[in-house]
């Protein structure tokens, strides 16, 4: 049964990719320039040095803001948790998030370098620390988030799984801007589609489009992460946690895992990998290819997500419900 469920799956997907990129018949014009935002916000020269401030980076320092503030409210009542108090004060946030970006950083650093351009960082290992390049993974950022938490709870002598479900609550907003970040900066962006909603991205790469006459427009796939892995996501959270999820820790951690995993598979039959995964005998960017069929990177990386995230609902949601 699982054998046939996941061919159907892969014969799904590569159908969905052989759609997004066949040649189009344009809904008339019907299509959206790119909006003209620069990346940078502002530029400061001190002592004959360009200092920048980009959209991407504001991004990250305003999520783990309103991470900060998402998890202060939710520590504060303490009638949604177990034991009717929450699992951190105010001072235990902020030591908590200096943890995290840590973890956000070097593990969506290394997590890149490992599962999307390992072959270029072997040859090129100077550039592993040019960050400033680009070059991050959500699933590595996710990986270095569980191994700061790890050690934050074990050092602090914090209930893991309630730390756990307090980090999810607050991952949304942060997510959610950084796909907008994606979008301003004209990078990740989707396969070519006919769609009124279709973007006119930048750039020749986004411009090669085979079969397709004058400008091509492509699934602005950075928005539908916007909107599946951060507002849907959050939204989906806080009403578990009001609904009493926090009672039982682990439970809104494993939602977490199956909505962002979800999300992300869905849009990855939008998205265009990276281009490192193209070649002549793989023209949808497959990771993992079994003859006509296959599965993206952040598919890959996604499955295991949504497996981990079903077992830790189902057996944390059998725990005693305390309170």
């Amino acid at each position: 049964m699982m054998a046939r469920s996941a061919t159907a799956l892969n014969r799904f997907a590569c159908n969905v990719a052989k759609i997004a990129v066949k040649p189009l018949k344009p809904w008339g014009n019907a299509m959206i320039p790119f909006p003209n935002i620069s990346p940078e916000i502002f530029t400061v020269n001190v002592a004959g040095i360009d200092f920048t401030l980009r959209w991407y980076a504001l991004s990250y320092v305003a999520g783990f803001l309103i991470a900060i503030a998402v998890m202060r409210s939710f520590t504060s009542r303490g009638h949604l948790w177990h034991y009717n108090t929450g699992p951190l004060d105010r001072d235990q946030v902020d030591g908590l998030v200096t943890y995290l970006i840590l973890g956000v950083i070097l593990g969506g650093r290394i997590g890149y370098v490992l599962f999307y351009n390992l072959e270029y960082y072997v040859s090129q290992p100077g550039d592993i620390v040019r960050v400033w390049d680009g070059g991050m993974a959500f699933h590595g950022g996710f990986l270095g988030v569980v191994v700061a938490t790890i050690l934050y709870c074990r050092y602090n002598g914090i209930i893991l799984w309630s730390c756990a479900d307090l980090i999810a609550l607050s991952a949304g907003p942060g997510i959610f801007l950084g796909r907008v970040a994606n979008f301003i900066n004209a990078e990740l962006w989707g396969r070519p589609t006919d769609a009124p909603w279709g973007v006119v991205f930048p750039g020749a790469r986004a411009q090669d489009c085979p079969g397709v006459v004058g400008e091509c427009a492509r699934h602005p796939s950075q928005l539908y992460e916007a909107g599946l892995e951060g507002l849907l996501l959050f939204t989906i959270l806080v009403v578990l946690a009001r609904l009493g999820a926090l009672r039982r820790p682990g439970v809104v951690t494993g939602a977490f895992l199956i909505v962002y995993g979800l999300g992300r598979y869905i849009v990855e039959f939008y998205r265009v990998p990276d281009p490192q995964f193209f070649s002549e005998g793989n023209p949808y960017g497959f990771a993992y290819q079994f003859g006509d069929f296959g599965v993206t990177m952040g598919q890959t990386l996604s499955m295991p997500m949504i497996a981990v995230g079903l077992l830790l609902v189902l057996i944390k949601n059998r725990a005693p419900k305390y309170g």
